[in-house]
């Protein structure tokens, strides 16, 4: 799975950006410009890594720091500062101080990426993570119910092949009433809407008609 990086950089400052170069080294990277962005981000995403260049937006980053850790107390975070301007009690896994090359900043981030874990999925292009109820596809994250990451589980478990409604019924709903085929129903379309880009002309998962359903990966 492609670690994900949320980068905090100055939209305006001339001093150097990151985030193209670390997209080049196969990160998924998400950028905002301001702390209030990067909290509102959490809502929506779980990064692997936050990077604060706080080099770029002419601050030294401190209170933006102790925001992100009062919110998001358990992921890893990297500041970027300029010279004379490092923070003394920012709290963060590591400071890098300007200038350094995207080398040295990408050998700070891999020993933070969480390790692999039978709790991600992967078939094909899309990636789910059971632990969070988070699912990837491409450069797209979308935030699961438990029951719609049960369904999905069960489907990719078992890529390009046909589940019939029985055996979903069963496996995700554990009960072997299977005559509810409304609940069903809604919960393969709203699992259409979180990962389709267009769910009325859905790509990956099909519908065989009177038989069950089939995750195309």
């Amino acid at each position: 799975m492609q670690a994900r990086i949320l980068c905090l950089e100055g939209k305006h400052s001339s001093s150097q950006k990151f985030a193209p170069a670390l997209r080049k080294k196969g990160y998924l990277v998400e950028v905002v410009n301001t702390g209030k962005a990067a909290l509102q981000s959490l809502d929506s995403i779980i990064p692997d890594v936050i990077v604060v260049n706080a080099a770029s937006m002419r601050t030294s980053g401190e209170r933006i720091c102790q925001s992100l850790r009062e919110n998001a107390d358990s992921l890893p975070i990297i500041l970027i500062s300029e010279p004379g301007r490092v923070p003394k009690a920012a709290p963060v896994n590591q400071i890098l101080t300007l200038p350094f090359t995207i080398r040295k900043l990408d050998n700070r981030i891999k020993p933070l990426l969480p390790l692999k874990s039978d709790k991600i999925i992967i078939a094909g292009n899309l990636q789910l993570d059971l632990e969070h109820n988070q699912f990837r596809c491409k450069d797209r994250e979308t935030r699961l119910t438990p029951r719609l990451t049960r369904l999905l589980e069960t489907l990719m478990r078992h890529p390009n092949e046909v589940i019939t409604r029985e055996d979903l019924f069963r496996q995700v709903w554990e009960t072997d009433f299977v005559d509810d085929t409304r609940t069903l129903d809604v919960h393969i379309s709203w699992l259409r809407r979180a990962i389709e880009e267009n769910p009325r002309k859905p790509k990956y998962l099909k519908t065989l008609r009177g038989v069950g359903y089939r995750l195309d990966v």
